[in-house]
């Protein structure tokens, strides 16, 4: 009897995680595509080196989810292209003792992207992700900016590649 009620009970356990299964689950448009193709983005902005920025940085974040292996376009079963809509800058924080003196800015960043097949050209999916930072302005406005822009990029690469890999 005890035997019986056992094995009853393990085999309830192994049961119980039967509907679960590790490992990715991608979209179901993109669950047969294995390798991507990541040509540079579009950049319509007035910001130079913003494209390279941003599609290095999608690379990476899809890398990191570890659903496609990027390659080259003639390698690619599907490409993942992209056009950087409007990169837009605005005062987020006044100083205190002038309210026209800017101490804070904020960015905002707007990208569209799809995903072809490489043979047919079939639209697979498309979308379109923001970001949004800020930046404290300091005497070295250079540096601040490109780590603006880093952190955007970042900021982006993240739902886009969350949105590509994940099918939740």
């Amino acid at each position: 009897m005890k035997q019986t009620l056992f094995l009853l009970a393990f085999c309830l356990l192994l049961t119980g995680c039967a509907g679960y299964s590790l490992g990715n689950q991608k979209p179901v448009q993109l669950r047969h595509i294995t390798k991507l193709a990541v040509p540079a983005f579009e950049n319509l902005t007035l910001e130079p080196r913003l494209a390279v920025l941003v599609t290095n940085t999608i690379i990476k974040q899809l890398q990191n989810h570890g659903s496609y292996q990027i390659v080259a376009r003639r390698d690619a079963e599907a490409v993942l292209e992209g056009k950087i809509q409007n990169i837009q800058r605005t005062q987020f924080r006044s100083d205190r003792n002038n309210i026209l003196r800017t101490s804070q800015i904020q960015a905002t960043l707007l990208c569209d992207f799809t995903v072809k097949e490489s043979g047919s050209g079939k639209l697979l999916r498309t979308g379109t992700s923001s970001a949004i930072s800020n930046m404290i302005i300091d005497a070295n406005m250079q540096l601040s900016e490109t780590q603006l822009l880093e952190d955007l990029a970042q900021q982006l690469a993240f739902p886009v590649a969350d949105e590509l890999s994940e099918g939740w």
